[in-house]
């Protein structure tokens, strides 16, 4: 165990008491700080006293399921979630994305797997929760991104943002007219060959349009056949608009 690893914090949710000693074993030996929960009612009371840095967190339990605990949880900040669940449905999975869950296995899964996810997961939350050097504020029309606080303002409204949206909107935003592929923010925004493939990509955006309105259309961009942009003039009709 490294002195470095002593703070990072994970949450293992499972109503399997075999699953849940198994995956505690396998991070308490990376050194991390383990807590537990057997269901989501606890998992909840666990987040606030615990604050852990990451979640593996079960979607079929008793009392409070996981998809109910990632929409309780989706204002969360710098918290990453991994979805395990036994269902192979894509629809699922899907699901999971867009209630906020950065991750998903299917059981039964690896443990070495699941380890070096978490740790991806973990970097990332790490990385982009140390960005001092980051300029303070990007402005594009009426849309503020508060790079050290991970805020984002449209007007005088603060949006409700799970860190992933946050993640992307900022890469974007900060970076008026670049074009990115789909594969270029799976790279930059999830840092590694990401299992959910693109279609994760357009399911964080949809999200995002939703949250900044119905005239986001304009702000954030579909560029057909390569990806996503963030369009100043679509900034600047958005501003425009009459309230």
């Amino acid at each position: 165990m490294t002195g470095q690893m002593i703070d990072k914090k994970i949450l293992v949710v499972d109503d399997e008491a075999s699953i849940v000693s198994a995956v505690a074993y396998a991070f308490r030996r990376e050194g991390y700080l383990v807590e537990t929960a057997g269901d989501g009612e606890e998992a909840l009371e666990k987040v606030a006293v615990f604050q852990p840095h990451v979640i593996i967190l079960d979607v079929m339990m008793p009392r409070m399921n996981g998809y109910e605990v990632c929409r309780k949880l989706e204002n969360r900040h710098g918290v990453g979630i991994i979805l395990l669940t036994v269902k192979n449905d894509i629809v699922d999975k899907v699901l999971g994305l867009e209630l906020g869950a950065d991750d998903y296995m299917t059981k039964p899964f690896d443990l070495r797997e699941l380890v070096a996810r978490a740790k991806a997961l973990m970097r990332r939350v790490e990385k982009l929760a140390g960005r001092e050097e980051e300029p303070g504020v990007y402005e594009l029309g009426s849309i503020r991104v508060h790079m050290q606080q991970r805020l984002i303002m449209a007007g005088d409204t603060a949006l409700e943002l799970t860190p992933k949206e946050f993640d992307l909107a900022a890469l974007l935003l900060s970076h008026p007219e670049r074009v990115y592929t789909r594969e270029e923010l799976l790279d930059l925004v999830w840092d590694m060959e990401y299992a959910g493939g693109t279609r994760t990509v357009d399911i964080h955006i949809q999200r995002l349009r939703k949250k900044l309105g119905d005239s986001s259309q304009t702000l954030l961009q579909t560029v057909y056949g390569i990806g996503y942009k963030a369009s100043k003039a679509g900034a600047s009709a958005k501003a425009s608009e009459p309230s």
